[in-house]
C-alpha cells in the first residue's frame, strides 16, 4: 500500500522516531501501511517463492488468485539433518533476487549453513553425567557416574537407551553488512538461539557458532558509545572506592592511601572489578519446552509457531547499565 505523506506527519510536523515506533505498536492501520518490511528473513526461510498468481476461471470472464505454497527451507534442513547429517548442502538462504525490489531493506545476513560431526564416547558421557546430576534417581544405575566401573559397551548401550545425542552441530552465517554496535550483538544472539533450537529438534548438541562478516562498520554516531562499552582500566582510587562501598556500611569514614592499598582480590571481601564495564560470567540458556515437544518438532515443523520467548530462560544473566545509541543507515 502506497503511503500518504500526510500519514507521516503529526499536527503539521514530521513524526519523531519515538512517535513513529509508538504508532506502529498501537495503530493497526498505520502498522499495515508503514510497518511491513516485505518478504524478508522469515518469509524466505519458511515460504521461499510463495506468491499470488492470477489464473483465468473456467468461464473466461474473470480471474482469481491462487497462492503458491512456497518452499519451507527450515523443514527441508531438519529433514536432511535427520537423513543425511554429513551433507554439504545443509543451507538456508534469504537472498531472493526476485523479491529484493519488494523489500524495505535487502537482507543483511543473507544465508546460513550447518554442518555436523560425530561425538566421541567421552563427549557423550559428559552429557550423560550432566543429566545424572540433574536427575540422580533416574540415572542411579551409573553408580555415581563412574563409567570405569562398567564395560564401555554397557555404558554406550545406556547412553543409546537414554537418547544421548550422537552428533554435534555447528552453524555458520554470512552477512553482507554489519552494524557492529547495534546490530551484531543481536545477530550473534539470534543465530545462537537458532542453533540451539535446531540442535534440539534433531537431538544434537550445539557446537560452534561462526559468522562470516562482510562490510563491518562502526557508525560515527556510535563511536563514543563503543568506547564506553569497551571500557577502561580503573584507577587505584576508583577501585578503592568500589571496594570500600561494597564492603563497609554507609557513613563510615574512608581514607585513600595510594601507598597502602587493600588487597582488592582478597576472597574475604566482595570482588572488585579492574575495569569499567568488566565482563560478567556468561549466562546459561534453559529450554522450558520438554524434550517430547522438540521430538514432535522434528516431525512437524509447524510447531515452530508455538515457540515463544517465554519458552526460554536465561539463568545468571547480569548486565551493565544500558548504553543508548541512535539508529543509522
Amino acid at each position: 500500500m502506497k503511503a500518504n505523506k500526510n500519514d507521516l506527519h503529526e499536527s503539521g510536523r514530521p513524526l519523531t522516531q519515538e512517535e513513529f515506533i509508538n504508532k506502529i505498536k498501537t495503530d493497526d492501520e498505520f502498522a499495515k501501511k508503514f510497518g511491513e518490511l516485505g518478504k524478508i528473513y522469515g518469509s524466505q526461510w519458511r515460504s521461499w517463492g510463495k506468491d499470488f498468481k492470477q489464473i483465468p476461471n473456467e468461464t473466461g470472464d474473470g480471474v482469481y488468485d491462487i497462492t503458491t505454497t512456497g518452499i519451507d527451507q527450515i523443514q527441508n534442513l531438519i529433514n536432511d539433518l535427520k537423513t543425511n547429517p554429513d551433507s554439504r548442502r545443509l543451507m538456508v538462504t534469504a537472498w531472493n533476487p526476485s523479491d529484493l525490489p519488494k523489500q524495505v531493506l535487502p537482507p543483511c545476513h543473507y544465508g546460513f549453513q550447518v554442518y555436523t560431526r560425530e561425538l566421541s564416547f567421552e563427549e557423550r558421557y559428559v552429557i550423560l553425567k550432566s543429566r545424572t546430576n540433574e536427575d540422580p534417581l533416574k540415572y542411579s544405575r551409573l553408580d555415581n557416574g563412574d563409567y570405569d566401573q562398567h564395560p564401555k559397551e554397557m555404558t554406550t548401550k545406556w547412553m543409546n537407551e537414554e537418547n544421548i545425542p550422537t552428533r554435534a552441530i555447528s552453524l555458520m552465517w554470512n552477512q553482507r553488512s554489519v552494524d557492529t554496535f547495534l546490530g551484531l550483538p543481536f545477530n550473534i544472539a539470534s543465530y545462537g538461539l537458532l542453533l540451539e533450537i535446531i540442535a534440539k529438534a534433531v537431538n544434537m548438541v550445539p557446537d560452534e557458532l561462526i559468522g562470516n562478516l562482510g562490510d563491518t562498520h562502526l557508525y560515527l554516531n556510535h563511536i563514543e558509545q563503543a568506547k564506553e562499552q569497551i571500557g577502561r582500566e580503573l584507577t587505584d582510587e576508583e577501585r578503592y572506592n568500589i571496594w570500600f562501598t561494597n564492603n563497609y556500611e554507609t557513613g563510615m569514614e574512608r581514607y585513600f592511601d595510594p601507598n597502602n592499598l587493600p588487597d582488592f582480590d582478597d576472597e574475604y571481601y566482595t570482588p572488585t572489578p579492574k575495569r569499567t564495564r568488566e565482563p560478567y560470567p556468561l549466562p546459561v540458556l534453559k529450554h522450558m519446552k520438554t524434550d517430547e515437544f522438540y521430538k514432535s518438532l522434528s516431525e512437524d515443523q509447524s510447531l515452530f509457531h508455538h515457540l515463544n520467548p517465554t519458552d526460554f530462560m536465561v539463568e545468571n544473566y547480569q548486565s551493565h547499565p544500558t548504553i543508548k545509541a541512535p539508529l543509522s543507515n
